[in-house]
């Protein structure tokens, strides 16, 4: 629970909660220790959770196991659990999960939780108590585990509530900033080097950054550059850990009988090591993160035990007791032919993976990560779906061809997190990091042609799935093939010919605005004009424009990239897009004094484009005397010319294509029923007997003219804005849709999944 989440809480607490939190606060603060405090401030935990018995677990020094410590009479007694799922505590302290279970006593709902997961009722028949509801929730500050708070039983309820939840992460989050205090805890893996002054806060992030660049361990710059001593960094990493630092000692040897249960190749990748103990009983595990609860719970599916102990080490120290290795080797998976690049420098390999060759030397990872990059550019694919799925049913992995998803293989769950562990490496990810969403890039050749993916990872609750956009490098497409229609030709055609103004495509994303802007450009693309772009990024590139790659990491966006232009002589700019009032006003002003601008906007026509501007707050006047026009579009997918099927429209389907396009402005089409022949899906092998093969543009395009300046100045509603552009030529998506469906390109299904039905 954050800050702000926390004080929205306490802010909703009544009078008398509010006091029972501020005094367990001066409990806490005013203790040397949380045991210490322990007894004075238990019934005011009773009553702020309204809970029958309470229990704080702290974490072992030892890193195997939570205990709490209780007296009864003059005994000072402990409670110690292991952290497995052998317990509820010791399952939410392993797993990093709050729990709120109504009857302890209802297996299925334990096994709803973890298929392990028990209630040990051995306390309840000794003492008579009897146990039914139980919050437990664990005590973390940053990624360590510090403890466990239970709660037993609603005092006058059947159950805790999600608010008793909420309360109850409350108490732990106070607990934790105690429990942190006492242990000496530091905040990240090597502030304790920080503390000690052995290097800078910046010296660190810098070495972070080489690290992941440079494929290395941050502990190898630290020790093997830095000279900082291995048992400082060692006692640093126990520090932030909280549990023993073990360094490689050829003495140890893990046990055979362990390792014949899993792969070495898996334990590599994985980063963990078993060094000691028995099947069922406890197993000692060498790992570099003992806080990744991820590979915790793998570590208990694959090595069932009743006691895990965890040790921290360094990653080459894990792979020493793995036979050997490089660390560089781990982080970059076994060497294939499909070659990264240093998209930071913008370099090409000269040695690319041969489309259709993979090398047999390479493992499977490799061979498939390879294999879907390749058979997704071969089927002209835009973007690569890696889905996870629950448990060991295999993830999908989809292909969007044409704008739509189609299933392309199934990953075993074995080889999942591999997977994506190779993409997240070819993409310049940190490999480590699960919880939140990355972005990366890979830039590769395949026989030479250069392609580019950029990569979004993003969690789910099922594992970390991963979309890969393609981006083939390419030319521009030429101005003749965007399928615009006789009007809009000759208009946007004209428009071009105006030395200021602005020209806006729009449309939502993925509709082929960055296609049309850079066709129109290859247009105006002469010698004598000097032409600047802003792109995030640069899909598309051509001779004689400078192309600009926007980067937000270092605060270089649109608009900063618009007032960088301006002061560099230019005839023509396009910025990518326009998505706030600064970007949109500079764009204006650029506009109006002596420049031809282009930009784009996600809205869904021509006529909510000026409503949306305006709405950013833009001057009416400036923006109406600057438009020259708004082209609007979507792309259709296409029927495939070698299988598609002819046949003569229905009386209804005539009916309704009129209806669509409007009875009045019908007859400009100038083609009667009896000479109408439409076209249907067929299905062969050219389109993968889908019946459709590539997509095309419609298109609606409103000219500013002085009517429509007039009408902008006195901010007309879009539905008059629409009115006028119609009367004064313009056809809308729709209109022009169904004059495509008159000449063949797509049938009218493929038409209604991009528009309205229902005329404007």
């Amino acid at each position: 629970m954050n800050e702000t989440e926390a004080d929205t809480l306490t802010a909703t607490l009544s009078p008398t909660k509010r006091q029972l939190l501020q005094k367990i606060q001066g409990q806490l603060h005013k203790a040397v220790t949380f045991s210490e405090a322990l007894p004075e401030m238990e019934e005011g935990l009773l009553q702020f959770l309204e809970a029958q018995r309470i229990t704080v677990y702290q974490n072992g020094r030892d890193g195997q196991e939570i205990l709490a410590r209780f007296k009864s009479g003059l005994e000072l007694h402990e409670i110690r659990l292991p952290l497995s799922a052998n317990s509820i505590a010791g399952y939410a302290a392993l797993s990093g999960r709050c729990l709120n279970i109504r009857d302890v006593y209802q297996a299925e709902l334990l096994s709803q939780i973890h298929k392990t997961l028990k209630f040990d009722s051995s306390f309840d028949k000794r003492s008579g108590f009897v146990t039914r509801s139980m919050m437990v929730v664990p005590i973390k500050f940053s990624a360590p585990l510090l403890g466990v708070l239970q709660a037993i039983n609603k005092v006058g309820g059947d159950a805790f509530s999600d608010q008793d939840l909420q309360l109850a992460q409350l108490l732990a989050d106070l607990l934790a900033k105690k429990f942190h205090e006492e242990f000496e805890g530091t905040d990240g893996p090597y502030d304790l080097l920080v503390n000690k002054q052995l290097l800078s806060r910046e010296k660190l992030d810098e070495l972070h950054k080489r690290a992941k660049k440079e494929a290395v361990t941050l502990t190898s710059l630290l020790i093997g550059e830095l000279k900082i001593a291995p048992e400082l960094v060692a006692a640093s990493l126990e520090s932030y850990y909280q549990v023993p630092f073990l360094r490689y000692d050829p003495a140890i040897v893990p046990p055979k009988r362990l390792l014949r249960k899993l792969n070495m190749s898996y334990l590599r990748r994985q980063l963990w090591v078993p060094l000691a103990g028995e099947i069922d009983e406890e197993i000692v595990i060498l790992i570099d993160n003992p806080s990744d609860v991820g590979r915790q719970m793998e570590i208990q599916r694959a090595l069932p035990a009743k006691k895990y102990v965890f040790r921290v080490g360094f990653s080459e120290d894990i792979l020493q007791y793995l036979g050997g290795g490089s660390i560089s080797s781990y982080l970059h998976g076994l060497a294939g032919k499909l070659e990264e690049e240093d998209v930071e420098e913008g370099e090409s390999s000269d040695e690319g993976m041969e489309t259709g060759e993979v090398n047999e030397n390479e493992n499977t990872i490799i061979q498939l990560v390879n294999r879907l990059i390749v058979d997704a550019h071969r089927a002209g694919a835009s973007d690569i779906h890696v889905e996870p799925a629950k448990g060991s049913s295999p993830s999908k992995v989809r292909l969007r061809i044409d704008g739509i998803c189609r299933p392309a293989l199934e990953i075993p769950s074995t080889h999942i997190r591999a997977v994506l562990s190779r993409i997240k490496i070819m993409a310049r990810m940190d490999i480590a990091e699960r919880r939140k969403p990355q972005d990366g890039k890979i830039v590769i050749k395949l026989k030479g042609t250069p392609l580019e993916l950029r990569v979004a990872t993003i969690p789910t609750i099922f594992g970390e799935g991963a979309v890969l956009r393609v981006l083939a490098s390419g030319g521009a497409l030429p101005y003749d093939n965007l399928n615009l229609s006789e009007r809009n030709y000759q208009e946007l055609d004209r428009l071009l010919a105006i030395p200021q103004g602005i020209i806006l495509v729009v449309g939502p994303t993925g509709s082929g605005k960055t296609t049309t802007l850079h066709a129109v450009l290859g247009r105006i693309n002469t010698p004598d004009r000097k032409i600047w772009t802003a792109e995030d990024p640069v899909e598309i590139t051509q001779a004689g424009l400078q192309q600009v790659q926007i980067d937000h990491k270092i605060n270089f966006g649109f608009a900063e990239a618009l007032r960088a232009f301006l002061r560099a002589d230019p005839d023509v700019i396009l910025i990518g897009e326009m998505r706030d009032r600064e970007t949109a006003h500079s764009g204006i002003e650029a506009s109006l004094t002596g420049h031809l601008v282009f930009s784009t906007l996600h809205t869904n026509s021509a006529p909510e484009t000026i409503v949306r501007l305006l709405d950013l707050g833009l001057d009416p006047m400036n923006f109406a005397d600057a438009l020259l026009g708004v082209l609007a579009q979507r792309l259709v997918r296409t029927l495939c010319s070698h299988c598609k099927q002819h046949y003569k429209p229905s009386e209804s389907e005539w009916q309704r294509l009129r209806n669509l396009y409007g009875e009045e402005p019908f007859a400009e089409l100038a083609i009667s029923q009896s000479d109408a022949v439409l076209f249907a899906p067929g299905g062969c092998s050219k389109c993968g007997k889908t019946g459709y093969k590539g997509r095309t543009g419609i298109h609606e395009l409103l000219i500013g003219s002085a009517e429509m300046k007039k009408s902008i100045a006195l901010r007309s509603r879009v539905d008059q804005l629409r009115s006028l552009a119609q009367k004064e030529g313009m056809r809308t998506l729709l209109q022009d849709g169904v004059a495509k469906v008159l000449k063949g390109q797509f049938d009218l299904q493929q038409l209604l999944r991009v528009t309205s039905e229902e005329p404007a």
